[in-house]
């Protein structure tokens, strides 16, 4: 069998040999054989082991495709995800200071999704195996914090009820103040047998809420997420940092970056995760694309003491960006979009000339574009704090501010 070197780490966490050939849970500089199928290897063997190389803590490592960089040290991950960062921006001529890692502990995750289908015997659910379709069951994840756990059953359960041999289901589980709320996707069409079922699936379980496709199946308890002191129930599967740790380093920084505006606007606010924190201290207009998450937080908004006005619009901005003219009131932007990032909407923020941005990002190529285009134009930008709550997974996430001088 052939022997190869593992050069550095791919964006996906492979290890990279010469080819380039991709080898999963790997390590730069360590030696392995394996057998090339296409651009990967299979059948790998690690021969001279990183000195980075720890066991991994959970026992479904090996099979399960939840997790990337389990047999990696917390430190390599923090350092390779901080160069993640630092090689996108230099991509685009860019030199930032990169601080220090913000990592979410483990058993921590309040939310994922969880493939759940039929076999013969009954059900599985769990997460996929890497590139596969087949459901590696996980009952002691090390990820997800143990009050979200419960939903394997659940999943389970519904697969039984809604779905047929031939297609799995995904499930949207997240934890709220109230107890689980699932959200479901990809079942059988919605009769009067299954809604019985499903309603009974919800008492057996104790569901907060349970909601299958667009339809919102049984609300027992109100699925509360609480922003800054303010309840807020959000609709079924509503996007929502993945860790509560997570969520107050970001939440934190953008205070910090953003401190003493007065009139700021939130682009791609969901629920108000920065529109709640920052409503505090200055008046928010928020701007998110779905109706139902701007109806959620309208409806906190409209219920809560204590704040300064928040305004809200739904509406599309990357089809129908805020313009530099609507922007022309404001004193500050926060704005996190998803892994497409925001060039349109950035454009727009750069010819407003608002004085302080701070930008959140899911993505490090696509934030190193609009940073390119922000400092084209003549902001600044201070330094990256990179915030990882995708533990053990290939994700980085960061909080960036912007302003001129």
């Amino acid at each position: 069998m052939t022997t190869y070197r593992i050069l550095r780490l791919g964006a996906r966490g492979d290890g990279v040999a010469e080819g380039p050939l991709f080898a999963p849970r790997t390590l730069p500089g360590e030696e392995i054989t394996g057998t090339p199928d296409g651009d990967r290897l299979t059948d790998i063997r690690v021969v001279s082991p990183s000195p980075d190389r720890v066991r991994a803590p959970c026992r479904h490592f090996a099979t399960c495709g939840g997790c990337q960089l389990q047999h990696a040290s917390d430190s390599y991950v923090a350092a390779w995800k901080a160069d993640q960062v630092r090689v996108a921006l230099r991509i685009r001529g860019i030199e930032a200071e990169i601080g220090p890692v913000l990592t979410s502990p483990p058993a921590s995750r309040r939310r994922a999704v969880l493939a759940a289908r039929r076999t013969k015997s009954g059900a599985l659910a769990g997460f996929h195996a890497r590139a596969s379709d087949q459901v590696v069951e996980v009952p002691d994840c090390q990820l997800l914090h143990p009050d979200l756990m419960p939903a394997f059953d659940a999943a389970r359960d519904l697969a039984r009820a809604g779905t047929s041999r031939k297609a799995g289901i995904a499930v949207t589980a997240t934890l709220s103040r109230a107890g689980l709320d699932l959200a479901v996707r990809g079942g059988k069409p919605l009769d009067g047998p299954l809604r019985l079922s499903l309603a009974a699936l919800a008492e057996r379980h104790d569901l907060a809420r349970l909601a299958w496709e667009d339809e919102t199946v049984l609300t027992r308890r109100a699925p509360v997420q609480v922003f800054a002191g303010v309840p807020v129930v959000p609709p079924p599967g509503a996007f929502l940092q993945a860790t509560a740790e997570g969520e107050s380093a970001l939440v934190a920084e953008v205070l910090a970056l953003l401190d003493g505006a007065r009139q700021v606007a939130d682009l791609f606010a969901g629920c108000g995760t920065f529109s709640f924190p920052l409503a505090q201290r200055a008046a928010v207009h928020a701007v998110e694309g779905s109706p139902e998450m701007i109806a959620a937080l309208d409806h906190a908004a409209r219920h809560a003491q204590g704040l300064r006005p928040i305004s809200h619009a739904a509406r599309d901005l990357f089809r129908r960006p805020l313009d530099a003219t609507e922007l022309a009131g404001f004193d500050a932007v926060v704005i996190d979009p998803p892994r497409a990032g925001a060039e349109a909407q950035i454009a727009e923020i750069a010819r407003s000339r608002v004085p302080r941005i701070a930008h959140v990002s899911c993505n490090p190529a696509t934030f190193a574009r609009d940073a390119a285009q922000l400092l084209a134009a003549g902001y600044r930008m201070g330094r990256v704090c990179v915030v990882d709550q995708f533990r053990w997974s290939s994700h980085v996430e960061l909080v960036a501010g912007f302003h001129l001088d």
